[in-house]
């Protein structure tokens, strides 16, 4: 899988070099800002409208981080889009401030390039998210982030060798991918590209158990 990460800039901004031609393109949570539900409704806003038209443009998969803001109840969300169709948004499932709300499902979404299961922003630091997503399916871990501050790459790579995953991390000002034998295969603070290939890891475990046995008396 082809992937082109957009570090900085936004949606509406994004022009793609002619000679690529990615399966994914990963925004961070500067890709959208701040979305109201409401504006978006009424049509005074068109931010999801733009992440469809970019995917559609680009015939592939796009997959951006924002804050979404329902009557004032702020959550931070990633929305996924494929050829010009919005599949979805999904939101942050953990809570770590009071600034933002809680979502309240994990998904898995099936597009052209794979089972895509979306990690978003601080639910990277709860294992449980990512042991969930690959439970049900999921052939990559893609997080969307806001300011990284350093651990992320360490964790990301935890996660891809625990669970069999590579993990595809773009935050505002930092991207990388971790493969599933832990490794990081890439890294950037740049506007760059990056091929990802999955190969699921197997381990034969073994074991030994040690009894007594008594004789039985003749």
């Amino acid at each position: 899988m082809e992937i082109c990460f957009a570090p900085q800039g936004n949606v509406g901004e994004f022009c793609l070099e002619k000679p690529q031609k990615p399966d994914l393109i990963l925004f961070g949570f500067q890709g959208l800002g701040e979305v109201h539900y409401e504006r978006e409704i009424n049509g005074d806003t068109a931010y999801f409208e733009e992440v469809a038209k970019l995917s559609k443009q680009a015939d592939c998969v796009v997959v951006c981080g924002c804050v979404t803001n329902a009557l004032g109840h702020k959550r931070k969300s990633v929305i996924v889009a494929e050829k010009g169709r919005i599949l979805g948004v999904s939101d942050m499932l953990n809570v770590i401030d009071d600034e933002v709300g809680c979502g309240a499902e994990l998904k898995v979404y099936p597009t052209i390039v794979g089972k895509l299961g979306v990690i978003v922003a601080e639910d990277l630091y709860f294992p449980d998210v990512a042991n969930s997503l690959t439970t049900c399916g999921a052939e990559y871990l893609i997080c969307p982030f806001l300011k990284p501050n350093g651990v992320e790459n360490v964790l990301c790579r935890a996660l891809a060798f625990c669970y069999g995953a590579p993990v595809i991390f773009c935050g505002v000002g930092y991207s990388c991918v971790a493969d599933s034998s832990g490794c990081l295969a890439f890294s950037s603070r740049e506007p760059s590209y990056a091929s990802v290939e999955r190969t699921p890891e197997y381990h034969l475990v073994g074991y030994r158990r040690r009894a007594f046995l008594k004789r039985k008396k003749q």
